[in-house]
């Protein structure tokens, strides 16, 4: 008896309904923060993502790309510029070292605070900024319109 070796299945996973549901909604927020922030950090990038990663709220790449977590679109506006800021920090510094963190600090003074409250919700969870989800809401249908 011969044995034959099967290859392992690979099963893609879906992407989850929630994700589908809210991420054009979180490229819209990301967009119009990026716009605002870009404009005063004087800093130019090329591709955005939006995914539904399991740890990052965003990361940037050497070729300038940025990509973010769509449930940062339920996060408070403060912290949602936290996450743009740092991201477009990176473009500049690709690291951590006290260099980023100065540039972060000179547009967002409070960012140890913004980073403590980040890790709070991710500790606890969060609840939806329904304000925002509406605001988006009738934009993204006015612009299927």
């Amino acid at each position: 008896m011969k044995w034959r070796l099967r290859r392992k299945r690979t099963v893609k996973p879906r992407a989850s309904l929630h994700y589908k549901k809210h991420k054009e909604i979180s490229r819209m927020v990301v967009h119009e923060k990026l716009t605002q922030w870009s404009a005063v950090l004087g800093l130019t990038y090329n591709r955005v993502a939006i995914r539904d990663t399991k740890r990052n709220w965003g990361s940037c790449t050497s070729l300038k790309n940025l990509n973010f977590n769509y449930k940062i679109l339920f996060l408070p506006s403060h912290l949602q510029d936290y996450i743009v800021v740092h991201e477009l920090c990176h473009l500049r510094e690709l690291n951590h070292k006290e260099a980023f963190w100065v540039l972060v600090a000179e547009h967002i003074p409070q960012y140890k605070d913004c980073i403590r409250e980040l890790r709070e919700i991710e500790r606890n969870g969060f609840k939806k900024n329904d304000d925002i989800l509406s605001a988006y809401s009738e934009k993204k249908e006015e612009l299927v319109l």
